[in-house]
């Protein structure tokens, strides 16, 4: 039985069949019964409404944020809904974000991980091959004495540089929390949430943790705005 929390997508490819209801409730009823009970959370729902051939999906990105904030996994009733356009693989790929396939094993960590790269292109797989290659021809190499590495005396300068790649690593990642938490700050707004105070509360009332998995204050979303508009 599955747990944790899920964000679900679900895609019809017109209008009509977005207005009438067609697929889309046959989609829920997938995603329900591959959770089959256990403790688990829908978090959010988002439903793309478009034709296949649109390259440009909102609801995809607005899901795939939603998840990074909720520290949630994104569930799709059909993996065909997601793997017709590589550029939609790439996205997922790129997005630090676990996604389960219903009509797919159940995989999760390293392995759900490599599946999902494989979808995206065999290139992947290439490129470990290859560097599993290098790692036994270095280990040959070492075996016949061959000496490996370069200068060790830039020490104190490789340490700055590598903290300084972190820091930019950090940074980043920081940037985009912010960013995808700004489209649910907006809807807080609209919803008449005027002080800090009150955005942290609508933050929190939505199950929405801080970074580190603690609860909004009013400094923190301060913090986070600042982010945004710089």
């Amino acid at each position: 039985m599955a747990s944790g929390r899920y964000v679900a997508y679900f895609r019809v490819s017109t209008g009509k069949q977005g207005r009438s209801g067609l697929g889309l409730d046959a989609q829920r009823q997938t995603v329900l019964d591959r959770l089959n009970g256990g403790e688990w959370a829908i978090s959010g729902e988002f439903t793309e409404i478009e034709s296949g051939r649109v390259s440009h999906r909102p609801e995809l990105e607005k899901a795939l944020a939603y998840c990074r904030v909720m520290g949630a996994k994104l569930i799709v009733a059909n993996v065909s809904r997601l793997t017709r356009n590589p550029d939609f693989m790439s996205r997922l790929v790129e997005a630090g974000v676990e996604v389960e396939f219903c009509d797919l094993p159940k995989v999760e960590g390293p392995v759900g991980t490599f599946m999902l790269r494989q979808m995206l292109s065999v290139a992947e797989l290439e490129a470990g091959m290859i560097a599993e290659r290098t790692r036994k021809a270095l280990a040959a190499a070492k075996a016949r004495g061959v000496k490996l590495g370069g200068d060790r005396g830039n020490l104190a300068t490789d340490g700055a540089k590598g903290r300084a790649i972190s820091k930019a690593v950090r940074q980043e990642q920081s940037q985009r929390r912010s960013s995808d938490l700004s489209g649910i700050i907006a809807q807080i707004k609209a919803e008449g949430a005027v002080s800090l105070r009150e955005i942290a509360k609508g933050l929190n009332d939505r199950g929405i943790p801080t970074a580190r998995g603690g609860e909004w204050s009013a400094v923190q979303v301060s913090r986070v705005l600042g982010r945004v508009e710089n």
